[in-house]
């Protein structure tokens, strides 16, 4: 298979007709092996629009969304990014000049995607999702959905900062934007995405009586 005109036809037939027009994270999609970030025996639908396994219960988000995603945050060079459960952003993110700490709770993603992201020069950390690794953050971003607003994730952003998210408490679910300001934390609702929803990051149920 011929990799490279696969990422080709992925970001003119999904990205760029989703109006995602940044060229230069067109050219990240175009050089970042989107293969090597998802188990070897589903490498061959790395450029399909599909959600392709990782490890565990852990899936790639669909290029067109995660394009999407990485469009609204307008990263800049030289900024700090966390990917939190986010390997393939984490990776274009660096490509265009972020420095970026990718984490997960899985060491069984950076199995699959670590000799990928070392490559890519992306600093790779085993931490709870629930408790995100540094703090000061330019940019947070994660591939995965969450079924509540992430707070401490919001807190691990400086003022200025952006995450960018899927929220997903049912069936639907909608990406958005935080950014942290010195008074509070704004919110815009972005596009409709549906990836799986990280199971950490799902409130227990309370019980009443």
């Amino acid at each position: 298979m011929d990799n490279a005109a696969a990422r080709k036809v992925m970001v003119d037939s999904q990205v760029r007709v989703n109006d995602v027009t940044d060229r230069g994270l067109q050219a990240a999609l175009l050089a970042v092996p989107r293969e090597k970030f998802c188990v070897p025996d589903r490498a061959y639908a790395a450029y399909a629009e599909v959600e392709v396994e990782v490890a565990g219960d852990r899936k790639l988000m669909m290029a067109r969304d995660v394009a999407k995603l990485l469009q609204n945050i307008d990263a800049r060079e030289g900024e700090t990014a966390l990917a939190i459960a986010g390997p393939y952003a984490a990776a274009v993110l660096a490509r265009m000049g972020v420095t970026v700490t990718a984490q997960e709770a899985d060491a069984g993603v950076f199995e699959v995607a670590g000799e990928a992201l070392a490559e890519a020069g992306v600093t790779t950390v085993v931490a709870p999702l629930t408790q995100p690794t540094g703090a000061d953050w330019d940019i947070i971003v994660s591939e995965g959905a969450v079924a509540a607003r992430p707070d401490a994730w919001i807190a691990a952003l400086k003022v200025g900062g952006r995450l960018v998210v899927v929220e997903r408490a049912g069936p639907n679910g909608k990406a958005v934007l935080y950014v942290r300001g010195r008074e509070g934390v704004s919110r815009r609702e972005l596009f409709d995405s549906h990836p799986p929803v990280l199971a950490e990051m799902t409130p227990e149920p309370v019980f009443a009586l």
